[in-house]
């Protein structure tokens, strides 16, 4: 600030008098503007506010629609995993066995974390219920066995499971589950 007056100082000793008359005939008559500030539109948001903003978001939907805890743990058989709701049809686990009911929706759950894993399970029963599908297929894979004892006790949470089974070879064999849904 102090270098521009200091400047413009300097400007109007360079000039001659007849240059100084001139300017002040040039602008004879001329009104000032009334407003001599000009509004400074508000800076835009960090990049790391709008991220930290969604996340908070998408965290907050997750925890919304995850009808999952991982403190509950159903009774469920040991060997082959099969699992059947209170009040269903006791024989619909020997017809997922059978391959009687073929999967009208697969979710691959191969490298997601607990918390993905979670959220995509129930994303994908929400689907199945929305779109009237009745068998699901859920690859949860083997490896380190993470997902494979989770998803069993996230399913037999759920209240519109009405039982699931582990897939025929063709599906995914012991890497993966049928599921039906009401």
């Amino acid at each position: 600030m102090k270098a521009t007056k200091k400047r413009n100082k300097a400007l109007l000793t360079a000039l001659t008098d007849d240059e100084r008359a001139l300017f002040r005939d040039a602008v004879e008559g001329i009104t000032p503007l009334t407003q001599d500030r000009a509004e400074i539109p508000p800076t835009p948001p960090s990049a790391n506010k709008i991220f930290a903003k969604r996340k908070a978001a998408e965290v907050q939907r997750s925890a919304a629609i995850d009808p999952f805890s991982d403190i509950y743990q159903p009774l469920l058989p040991e060997g082959t995993m099969s699992w059947v709701a209170d009040g269903a049809e006791p024989y619909l686990a020997k017809q997922l066995r059978r391959g009687d009911y073929a999967p009208e929706l697969t979710l691959d759950l191969h490298g997601y974390t607990k918390i993905e894993a979670k959220r995509d399970l129930a994303a994908a029963i929400q689907l199945a219920l929305h779109d009237n599908l009745t068998c699901v297929c859920v690859i949860h894979g083997v490896g380190n066995g993470v997902l494979r004892q989770q998803v069993p006790m996230w399913l037999a949470q759920h209240p519109r499971v009405r039982a699931f089974h582990q897939a025929p070879l063709e599906w995914g064999g012991h890497g993966a589950l049928l599921v039906i849904v009401r």
